[in-house]
Parts: C-alpha cells; structure tokens; sequence
C-alpha cells in the first residue's frame, strides 16, 4: 500500500471545498458579489480535482520531482552533467559574435577587391587615356601625325543623366541614357 493510498482523499477534498464556500459567503458580504462569486470557483476545484483522479496524478507528479531532486542534490555524475550542458550554452554564446565578425571581415575583403578593381578602371594615364583603353590605340590625324604626340585633352566633364521621359518606355530610356552617360564619361564615344 502506498502512501497515496493512506491518505483519506474525500474528506480532505470535501473539507476544503466546504471550507472555501464558507469564507467565499463572508467574501461576498464584505466586498461583493465579484469577490464571492471568484472564492466559489477556487472553492470548488479541491472536490473536482478528487472526482477526476487528477489528485492521484499530482500525487505522483510531486513523488516523481521529489525523486529527481534528491537525486540531483547528491549525484556528482549528475552535476558533472549540469557542468557539461554549462560550457556548452557557454560555447554557443561565444560562437555568433566570432561568426559574425567572420562573415564582416568576408565581405570587407570582397568589397575592397571591387573598390580597387574600380579604382584601376578609372584611373588616368598619361595623356589623358584611362587604364582600360590601350595607349597606342588612338591613332593620329593630321598634319602632327608624324611629329610628336602632344599631350592629349582631359575629357569633358559629362551632363548629369537626363531625366526619364514619362510614357511606356521611360524605364529604357533611363537606361540607356545612363550607360550613354557612362561611356562619354570613360571617352568612348
């Protein structure tokens, strides 16, 4: 017989209920109907929770935590255990700054490739020629054709882009006007 069973479940129950009602009444009296209404409620859930079974259930939920505390309190395998899982949340914590900071340096990197990429692309040479067009491939006119080359203009600072015309095809039109811009820019048309 265990000690659940020792215990006289209903006259516990009923006595609590019977309890509670009596001072719910006094409740209500003293500050409403609210207040009385509330205690009849909790009142009656010691007496239900008998007649569903449900105190058998907490009995052994209780037993069962009362178990694993006394034998967490003095195992040391379960407080090595407690250890481990610790250095793990630890680890875990440490692991998305590192990440991170990984992933910024990554894209640093690429987008300083690209910055010096297109630092070299637009960078002048002597005689006015920019680093993508080969020096020698402007060929001369004219009368100086055969004396030496004099140093050639900057090219003309480009409008800023034009505005897109309103209509169907105004999104081409942008486009277009801005590689246009682009390419006068660079000398090439």
């Amino acid at each position: 017989m265990s000690t659940y069973d020792k215990i006289a479940w209903l006259p516990l129950c009923g006595g609590l209920t019977g309890l509670g009602l009596v001072l719910s009444y006094l409740a209500m009296r003293r500050r409403g109907l609210g207040s009385g209404l509330r205690g009849a409620a909790w009142s009656l859930l010691p007496i239900a929770a008998y007649l569903t079974g449900s105190i058998e259930m907490f009995w052994k939920m209780g037993v069962a935590v009362g178990d694993f505390a006394k034998g967490f309190v003095f195992s040391p395998r379960v407080w090595s255990g407690i250890a481990l899982a610790g250095v793990a949340v630890v680890l875990f914590m440490l692991s998305g700054p590192l990440r991170r900071r990984r992933v910024d340096r990554g894209q640093d990197r690429r987008a300083a490739e690209a910055g010096s990429a297109r630092a070299l692309a637009q960078k002048p040479t002597v005689g006015g020629q920019l680093a993508t067009r080969p020096a020698g491939s402007m060929a001369a006119t004219g009368p100086a054709a055969g004396a030496a080359k004099a140093p050639a203009k900057a090219p003309a600072k480009a409008p800023p882009p034009a505005k897109a015309r309103k209509g169907k095809d105004a999104d081409d039109d942008d486009d277009l006007g801005d590689v246009a811009d682009i390419l006068r820019r660079h000398g090439i048309t």
